[in-house]
């Protein structure tokens, strides 16, 4: 099978989730190692950021972009880090 148009996609049936989860288990036991969790990891309710919508003056976003370049990071965060600072 050269490429996916030769599959008969219509004649596969579908994983179920108890067979995946058995097939996770089986895998587990095989290797003697537990699956590492995936996703990403919950935060404490203090580390949450609470979304919020804000007007700034273009300079100031030129800015924070400017800076986000050269740190290769979210302009966000550098206005976030810059009013931390600040207000400590």
């Amino acid at each position: 099978m050269k490429t996916t148009k030769e599959f008969p996609f219509e004649k596969a049936r579908r994983v179920s989730p108890k067979e995946v989860s058995a097939a996770q288990k089986a895998i587990e036991k095989k290797t003697g190692k537990k699956r590492r969790v995936r996703g990403r990891p919950t935060k404490l309710e203090e580390e949450k950021y609470i979304p919020t919508s804000i007007r700034l003056h273009p300079k100031v976003l030129a800015w924070a972009k400017r800076e986000a370049k050269k740190k290769s990071t979210g302009y966000q965060s550098i206005i976030n880090e810059f009013l931390l600072k600040k207000s400590v």
